[in-house]
């Protein structure tokens, strides 16, 4: 079984504490989760009220340090992050979802070593099927926990990968619409985005 879909029952979330988060694109509330299973912290992010049972746009979004804090340009991670929250913030109400799952689920250290296979030749898929991973090593069932948690049961969702969407519909979660988030490409990342496409089944737009 892949690890999109890996854990399904066994995934028990714990809530720590939530706070105000004063952004750029306005105020967010910060919720703390905790999974004891892979001793991880999680966040999301809330703006307006989600869970009154009307669809909530939301980004689930794994984390990538190089590509959201240090800006790299190998990835498109950091601007889906913040066109994710601009599109909320401009809507008003939504949620983004912050797991930490870098490197497609293969931890930071191994995301520097898959890049050095990238540099040698390899693509994004091959690097990490050459470190002896998936080539998507992901678990969204800890996004299905909190989203229930938050009393969020439908979801208009930011991704351009179809595998997500079913991932999180395997869930019980409907996800009523698929929000298109295709920006940063650059020079440096058009193989990588390539590869996404042709070999993980992201869509163009």
């Amino acid at each position: 079984m892949s690890g999109l879909f890996r854990r399904i029952h066994r995934v028990t979330i714990q809530y720590v504490e939530s706070s105000r988060l004063p952004t750029q694109w306005g105020e967010f509330d910060v919720h703390g989760f905790e999974d004891p299973d892979s001793n991880k912290e999680h966040l999301v992010l809330t703006m307006g009220e989600v869970g009154n049972g009307e669809p909530v746009l939301a980004r689930v979004h794994s984390e990538c340090l190089t590509g959201d804090a240090l800006f790299s340009m190998r990835c498109d991670c950091g601007n889906q992050l913040q066109a994710a929250l601009k599109a909320i913030s401009e809507e008003g109400r939504g949620a983004l979802f912050y797991l930490r799952q870098e490197g497609r689920g293969i931890g930071l250290l191994n995301k520097i070593r898959a890049y050095a296979l990238q540099d040698a030749g390899a693509d994004t898929v091959e690097a990490n099927v050459q470190l002896g991973f998936d080539a998507d090593q992901r678990d969204y069932g800890a996004a299905a926990q909190i989203l229930r948690q938050l009393g969020i049961r439908e979801l208009r969702l930011l991704t351009n990968n179809p595998r997500k969407v079913a991932a999180l519909s395997s869930f019980g979660l409907k996800v009523s619409e698929r929000v298109a988030l295709r920006v940063g490409e650059n020079p440096h990342n058009q193989h990588y985005l390539r590869t996404k496409t042709k070999k993980l089944g992201h869509l163009p737009e």
